[in-house]
């Protein structure tokens, strides 16, 4: 499996691979897009700039590889550098899966995603979460 920055040139590629899973999702032109690989796109997630950090979106692996890690090691390759707080909103069934990658509950979250937030939950049951980057994590002992 291959963990990849996808360039922007290729991003039908992972739109391709949203749909072929049946998903609404798409990647979006103004974020980074990350897949995992093996011989083609197994896995996508995006990571938008926002605020002073960065909002984890679109986040699917394929049916056939899910509960295999794929996701987990995605996420580390997409965060490795990152120097800003990460945050995501998810379904409460996803919560613990998060958490166990250093994700918490968040309350306090930038403006522009407290908004979305607000308007998403009218129709979702979705939570929020946040993660500080990862050299914060590693001070605290909670690097995973």
């Amino acid at each position: 499996m291959h963990y990849r920055l996808l360039p922007a040139s290729l991003k039908p590629l992972a739109d391709k691979f949203y749909r072929s899973q049946r998903s609404a999702m798409r990647a979006t032109a103004d974020a980074q897009l990350w897949v995992a690989e093996d011989q083609e796109i197994v896995a996508s997630l995006c990571l938008h700039k926002i605020a002073h950090g960065h909002w984890l979106t679109s986040l699917l692996v394929a049916t056939a590889l899910r509960g295999q890690g794929v996701a987990r090691q995605l996420i580390e390759a997409a965060l490795a550098d990152c120097t800003t707080p990460v945050w995501l909103f998810c379904h409460p069934q996803l919560s613990d899966f998060y958490q166990r990658l250093g994700f918490i509950p968040c309350t306090d979250l930038p403006q522009p995603l407290a908004e979305r937030l607000a308007r998403y939950q009218r129709s979702k049951n979705l939570l929020a979460f946040s993660r500080a980057p990862c050299a914060s994590l590693a001070a605290q002992g909670l690097e995973p």
